[in-house]
C-alpha cells in the first residue's frame, strides 16, 4: 500500500524539521506533536518511516510499530513464552513491541490517553537505547533504540508535566490558514487518491534526496562540535524561558548538534541554539493549568475574611429578614421576574474559593457514604489488564499469569496452587463522564454567587483532568439549556468555556435535565465510561417544556426520577429564607444533597472524588 510522501506534505515546517531531527539522532528522545484531527500528524510519521534509511545490517526498510492505547505490559515489553515452555521445557522470552521497533519508530497516537506507568516505561526505554524484562525468574536485557513519536489532540486532555518534559521535542501543528496553502494540499490529496502509484513516483526525486540528507547527517553528528561558548548560551536560553530541568538543557544541546548535521556542517552555530530553542522549552516552560483570572480587583490576595465583608456588591439582608435574592437587583432577578437576557452580566472566576462562607461557625460535617442510585455499579473495578502481580489471596485472577507461573515451577505437569495465584493489575477503574449542570439564571448573579460557582467548578475540573476523567458543562438560562462544554478532558477549553459563561434570565430547570438524559443515555452506551452527575442550582424552575405543558417544577422532579445516574446536588441557595427545592431535587434523583455555602471549595473537590470512587 502505497503512503503519503513525506516531500508532499505542504507546510508544517516545524513537524517535519522535528521528524527529521529525531530521525537522525534518537537519542534528542522523541518528538511529542499537539494538534487537532486533520493537521498532517499521523501522515507525517507514517511518512517518515518511508524515507528512513534501510537497516544497513539487513537492508530491510525501517520498522513501524503502531503502539495500541489498550496494550498490556507483557505485549508493550515482552514475556515468556508458553509455547517454548510446553514443547522444549524452557524458558524463553517472547519479544514484545519494544523489541520489534529497534532501529525503527514506535508510534504512539493519542499517547495522552495511554496508561501512565506505561508511557514512563517508555521514555525510560528510549531514553537508554535498552528494554530490560523480567519476568517468573528470567531476566533478560536486548537493545531498544527506536524514534519516539507521541500524536494527541490537545482537546482530549494534555499529558502530565512530568512527562511532557521526558519528550526530548514538542511541536504544535495547525490547519493551513492559508488561502493557497489550503488549496494545495486539497490538490495534492485528491492527486494521490485518484492515481497513488504515479502520485509517489513524482515525489520519489524530493523522497530521495531528504533520505539521503538523514544517511549523511546521521554520519557527520560523531564529528559535530560545539564551542565551549555556546554552552552559556543554552543555560542562558533554558533560565529565560523558566525551564528547571537541566534535562532541557542536554536535549537543547543534541538538538543543536544534529541541526548542523542536518544543514552539512561540524560546528554549531548559534542559530542553531536558537532553532531547537522553541523545539525543545516550548513545553518546558511554567505553564498554567488554569486559565488566567480576569476581572479580579488589583487586591485580590486579601484576606479571605474581607471576602465576606458586606459591599456594594454583595446584597445585605434586609430589615424583615427576607431572603435579598428575591428583590431584583442589577444582574438578578427574582423568580419569574426577568425578561429572557435581562440582566445578563458575566462574572469572573473566582479560584480562590467556592461560595463565601456567609454562614458562622464550622462546615457541615460530609457524609460518609453516597446514598443514591449507582452506588454500587460505581465501584465495580473496571480498566485494561497492564500486568499481573503474583499473590496467593487474589481476587482478580490473571488467568494466563497464574497458569505460566504453573508451568514454570512443573514444566512436566500442570498442577495449580495457591502459590500460583496472579492478581490482575488494571490501568485504573472505569473513567467517568462527571457532567455538570450549572444554573446560570439572574439569581446566580447576586453576591458573585456564579463567580464563586465557576471558581469551584474549576477546581472539581482540575482534578478530574488529574484522574483521567471526562468532563462536561451543560449552562441553563432565559428559556433554553446548551451544552457549554462538550465531554472533554481539557481544562484549558473548561476554563475558556466557563469563563465566557453570563447569567441573567429565568432558569429553565426542566430543559437542562432533559438535555443531561439525552447526553447521558448517549456517553452511557461508551465503555469505559461511568457518568456522575453534579447539578449546582437552588432549584428554583420557572420556564417549563413547551411540549409537556404544566409547571416547571413538577416537570423537574419528573425529569429528576428518570435521571438513573449517581447525582450530588449542590445548593446555591442563600439567605435567611429558603425554600429547599434543590433538596428535593436530590431526593427525586436519589441522590445527595450538600449546601454549597457550607464547603470551601477543596471539600467540594474532596466529596466529588469520594463519590465517583476515583
Amino acid at each position: 500500500m502505497n503512503l503519503y510522501p513525506f516531500s508532499a506534505i505542504v507546510g508544517q515546517e516545524e513537524l517535519k524539521k522535528a521528524l527529521l531531527l529525531c530521525a537522525v539522532n534518537p537519542g534528542i528522545g522523541g518528538v511529542l506533536i499537539k494538534g487537532e484531527k486533520g493537521t498532517a500528524k499521523s501522515t507525517a510519521v507514517r511518512g517518515l518511516a518511508e524515507i528512513m534509511p534501510a537497516l544497513e545490517h539487513s537492508g530491510e526498510p525501517v520498522p513501524f510499530v503502531d503502539l495500541p492505547l489498550g496494550a498490556s505490559e507483557d505485549r508493550v515489553l515482552g514475556s515468556l513464552d508458553i509455547e517454548a515452555i510446553l514443547s522444549t521445557k524452557t524458558r524463553k522470552l517472547l519479544p514484545g513491541l519494544l523489541a520489534r521497533a529497534h532501529e525503527g519508530i514506535l508510534y504512539i497516537d493519542e499517547v495522552n490517553l495511554l496508561a501512565d506507568h506505561l508511557v514512563d516505561v517508555l521514555l525510560d526505554v528510549a531514553a537508554s537505547g535498552v528494554n530490560t524484562v523480567q519476568r517468573e525468574g528470567l531476566s533478560v536485557s536486548h537493545p531498544a533504540r527506536f524514534v519516539l513519536i507521541g500524536t494527541m489532540n490537545p482537546e482530549e486532555g494534555n499529558l502530565r508535566p512530568q512527562f511532557l518534559d521526558r519528550f526530548g521535542l514538542m511541536v504544535e501543528v495547525q490547519a493551513q490558514a492559508d488561502v493557497q496553502a489550503r488549496t494545495e494540499v486539497v490538490r495534492r490529496r485528491i492527486a494521490f487518491e485518484n492515481a497513488p502509484d504515479a502520485f509517489v513516483y513524482h515525489w520519489a526525486n524530493a523522497q530521495e534526496v531528504i533520505r539521503r540528507q538523514i544517511d549523511s547527517a546521521r554520519k557527520l553528528l560523531p564529528l559535530v562540535q560545539m564551542p565551549d561558548g555556546l554552552f552559556g548560551m543554552i543555560s542562558q536560553l533554558c533560565i529565560e524561558w523558566g525551564v528547571s530541568s537541566l534535562r532541557a538543557d542536554i536535549v537543547l544541546y543534541k538538538t543543536a548538534v544534529t541541526l548542523a548535521a542536518l544543514n552539512g556542517r561540524t560546528i554549531v552555530t548559534p542559530e542553531d541554539i536558537r532553532e531547537g530553542a522553541g523545539l525543545v522549552l516550548a513545553h518546558r516552560k511554567g505553564k498554567k493549568a488554569l486559565p488566567p483570572q480576569t476581572g479580579q480587583p488589583s487586591d485580590d490576595r486579601k484576606d479571605h475574611s474581607e471576602q465576606n465583608t458586606p459591599s456594594k456588591d454583595q446584597p445585605q439582608p434586609s430589615s424583615s429578614g427576607t431572603d435579598n435574592m428575591h428583590d431584583p437587583k442589577e444582574g438578578e432577578c427574582g423568580e419569574g421576574k426577568c425578561e429572557d437576557g435581562a440582566g445578563e452580566s458575566i462574572a469572573g472566576i473566582d479560584f480562590r474559593m467556592g461560595i463565601p462562607e456567609i454562614t458562622q461557625g464550622e462546615p457541615a460535617a460530609l457524609p460518609d457514604a453516597l446514598h443514591g442510585r449507582g452506588v454500587k455499579a460505581m465501584q465495580t473495578p473496571k480498566g485494561f489488564q497492564v500486568r499481573a502481580v503474583q499473590n496467593d489471596s487474589a481476587t482478580d485472577i490473571a488467568f494466563t499469569d497464574t497458569v505460566l507461573h504453573a508451568l514454570t515451577r512443573d514444566p512436566g505437569q500442570l498442577h495449580i496452587g495457591r502459590q500460583d495465584l496472579h492478581q490482575k493489575v488494571r490501568s485504573g477503574k472505569a473513567g467517568h463522564l462527571i457532567l455538570f449542570v450549572v444554573d446560570a439564571s439572574g439569581s446566580m448573579g447576586a453576591g458573585k454567587r456564579m463567580e464563586a460557582v465557576k471558581g469551584s467548578v474549576m477546581n472539581l475540573l482540575q482534578d478530574a483532568y488529574q484522574k483521567r476523567n471526562m468532563v462536561s458543562v451543560i449552562a441553563f438560562r432565559g428559556v433554553e439549556a446548551t451544552v457549554l462544554l462538550e465531554p472533554t478532558r481539557s481544562t484549558e477549553s473548561a476554563g475558556e468555556a466557563l469563563e465566557k459563561l453570563p447569567t441573567g434570565g429565568r432558569t429553565p430547570l426542566p430543559h437542562a435535565l432533559q438535555l443531561a438524559a439525552e447526553m447521558l443515555a448517549s456517553w452511557a452506551k461508551r465503555e469505559q465510561t461511568q457518568p456522575f452527575v453534579v447539578i449546582l442550582s437552588d432549584g428554583k424552575a420557572n420556564v417549563p417544556l413547551p411540549a409537556w405543558g404544566g409547571d416547571a417544577w413538577k416537570q423537574s422532579l419528573q425529569l429528576a426520577e428518570n435521571l438513573k445516574y449517581p447525582a450530588l446536588v449542590l445548593d446555591t441557595e442563600s439567605g435567611y429564607v429558603r425554600y429547599g427545592k434543590a433538596k428535593e431535587l436530590a431526593d427525586a434523583l436519589g441522590g445527595e444533597y450538600l449546601l454549597l455555602q457550607e464547603l470551601s471549595a477543596s471539600e467540594i473537590t474532596e466529596t466529588i472524588s469520594d463519590r465517583i470512587d476515583i
